[in-house]
Formats: C-alpha cells, sequence, structure tokens
C-alpha cells in the first residue's frame, strides 16, 4: 500500500491526518481527515451544550416531587 501526501488547502490553519491499515492481504484501508480552527470551536461548543442539556435533564429527573 502506498500513500501518498495530502493535497495542500487554502486555509494555511487547517490540520489534516492520512492513516493507512492493511488486513491481511485483502483489506487495505485509508482514512482522510482535515479540520480548521473555527471547525474545531464550533464542535466543542455543541458537545458542551449537549452535556449542559443533559446534565439539566437528569437534576430535573433526580429532583424529588
Amino acid at each position: 500500500m502506498t500513500i501518498g501526501p495530502v493535497a495542500q488547502d487554502a486555509d494555511p490553519g487547517a490540520m489534516q491526518a492520512l492513516v493507512g491499515m492493511k488486513l491481511g492481504r485483502s483489506v487495505d484501508t485509508v482514512a482522510w481527515a482535515r479540520a480548521t480552527p473555527s471547525g474545531l470551536a464550533s464542535i466543542g461548543l455543541l458537545v458542551s451544550s449537549i452535556l449542559l442539556s443533559t446534565a439539566v435533564l437528569v437534576w430535573v429527573a433526580r429532583r424529588p416531587r
């Protein structure tokens, strides 16, 4: 399996990752990911809001009636 360099993007702040995996003789997989700082920040805000809302729901559910 040969993995070449990842193509350069117009965004200089973009982070890239390339992973290749070979299992036996017949399975050959390559995965590529690209993320920008603004994308990572938006994912962080999304996860934070999900965790906060889950904590509120658990608190309300466990409250004595």
